[in-house]
């Protein structure tokens, strides 16, 4: 028999008795309680049970177990409080639980672009909001969620994304999920294994999901003016139709730039007449400095364009709230595959979220990070100009991370090692491709989790890496005036793209 939910005073405790043997059942428990502390099930200054409640949950005499514990007591393996109960002593505990392994050190300057400022987290107003939610919540919220999100969310999320990113959306339209990685899931499942054409370069870990759920996936090579939408038809010629085209307009992941106004027209016009999606991940829209906001790309053309967005970048990635705004014709596919998945997303953090948006909170915390934002962006083209005058800084108008074009290529793991000796965290842009280079030339800076004084020093010590490291094998000087004479545009692979589908 286990001890379970029958106690009310202290903590509940496995421990099974055999009715069928003829072993006397105290015995059976001192056996038990022996090896939950031997195994590591009892740690160290664990309380256990009261003895009334152990009794309870076990079904039987008080006395037996009050007896069991004073043997347990006299061999050391608990010991009595006065006034505050029975724990397991310190040096059994110790002998049973394996030592833990020591943690991975983080750099102390760490230039990880995926973060916003956790710091600022609006930890009251997200407190006050959770509150109200549980305070006024009828107890039928706290049943299975509806797949599609909490309605309260999905009309605060349709009014935000009307008012901040014109975005043509109706609150039955929306589909709220666990952050843009299961968003991507959503999408591969109801679409059915789609040839997906996706900027390259881009995020590594969306194109992982997408072909791990069935996708095919061809590199859409970007350049100064985004993704270059023009080779969707040299991509079908060669490769089959394309279902879908992944692109972040407003703010290209990695290299910054927006999708030029001509482009937009053209991707629009290539899903019209191909009958194709648009997957329009706008990731950071919120955050600009020196341009005028970006209209969603949605908002032109609603029945063509999938919208998708999260609150990793506003708020915290730890929340795992994102949302899709879908085409009428997708709906009822993606709302499936999301029953299918988890049944819906934690239902008191949409409400949370619900109120942060009506109350205007999340606005007013918005506004304080792009002031923040702005001053470490600033922070950080000074720490280059100062440290690496020769590099190039490109990306800088949105977003909370820039490109820093290195004067010359090195070796991208002989630059990780020495920047990493000195607790240093950077991010190399040839990683970001379908294929990965080995040479590299761009590093992916994030700034928003940095204070100003911290990107200082973080980019002198990144100058004093560079400054070990020689460059890669093959690039001699001759090669790298080659590269400068004839660039080849951003983006666009050194390798075949039929070598680089379905990674």
């Amino acid at each position: 028999m286990t001890a379970g939910t029958g106690a009310n005073s202290g903590p509940e405790l496995f421990v099974e008795l055999d009715r069928s043997t003829r072993r006397p059942l105290r015995a059976q428990l001192e056996d038990g309680l022996r090896e939950a502390v031997r195994s590591g099930r009892l740690a160290a200054h664990a309380r256990l049970p009261a003895t009334r409640a152990l009794a309870s949950d076990l079904g039987v005499s008080r006395r037996l177990v009050v007896d069991a514990y004073a043997q347990l007591l006299a061999e050391g393996y608990l010991v009595a409080r006065r006034g505050a109960g029975t724990y397991v002593a310190e040096a059994a505990g110790a002998a049973s639980v394996p030592a833990a392994e020591p943690a991975a050190r983080s750099p102390s300057f760490d230039f990880f672009p995926g973060y916003p400022d956790l710091a600022s987290f609006p930890r009251v107003p997200w407190l006050r909001a959770m509150r109200e939610v549980l305070s006024v919540a009828p107890n039928l919220s706290l049943g299975y969620p509806d797949p599609r999100g909490a309605i309260e969310l999905r009309r605060a999320l349709a009014g935000h994304l009307r008012r901040v990113r014109g975005v043509v959306v109706d609150p039955q339209t929306i589909v709220v999920c666990s952050g843009a990685a299961q968003g991507l899931v959503l999408l591969a499942r109801a679409l059915q294994a789609p040839h997906i054409a996706m900027e390259d370069p881009g995020l590594p870990p969306h194109r992982a999901i997408l072909a791990a759920h069935g996708a095919r996936l061809s590199p859409l090579a970007v350049d100064a003016q985004g993704a270059c939408v023009g080779e969707l038809a040299s991509i079908e010629a060669r490769l089959g139709g394309v279902d879908a085209v992944f692109v972040t307009p407003a703010h290209q992941s990695p290299i910054g730039v927006a999708l030029a106004p001509g482009r937009r027209a053209e991707l629009l016009e290539w899903a019209g007449v191909a009958g194709g999606l648009v997957i329009e991940d706008d990731y950071d829209a919120e955050y600009r400095y020196d341009r005028a906001p970006l209209a969603a790309l949605q908002g032109l053309a609603p029945d063509r364009v999938i919208y998708m967005g999260t609150v990793s970048k506003t708020l915290a990635p730890a929340l795992r709230l994102g949302w899709l705004v879908l085409p009428p014709r997708l709906l009822e596919a993606v709302v499936e595959q999301k029953l299918l998945a988890d049944h819906g997303c934690p239902t008191l953090d949409q409400l949370a979220l619900a109120r942060l948006l009506e109350s205007g909170a999340y606005d007013r915390h918005l506004r304080q990070a792009r002031r923040r934002y702005r001053a470490r962006r600033d922070a950080l083209l000074s720490a280059v100009e100062r440290h690496l005058p020769d590099a190039r800084v490109t990306g800088l108008a949105a977003g909370l991370h820039a490109i820093v074009q290195l004067a010359s290529p090195v070796d991208g793991l002989a630059l990780l090692r020495a920047a990493h000796r000195r607790s240093v965290g950077v991010y190399l842009l040839g990683y970001a491709y379908m294929q990965p280079r080995a040479v590299h030339e761009g590093l992916v800076l994030g700034y928003a989790s940095l204070p100003e004084s911290s990107i200082e020093e973080g980019i002198s010590r990144l100058a004093l890496a560079l400054a070990e490291c020689p460059p890669p094998p093959g690039c001699g000087q001759a090669a790298r005036a080659g590269r400068t004479e004839h660039p080849a545009p951003v983006g666009r692979s050194p390798t075949n793209e039929e070598g680089a589908i379905a990674r």
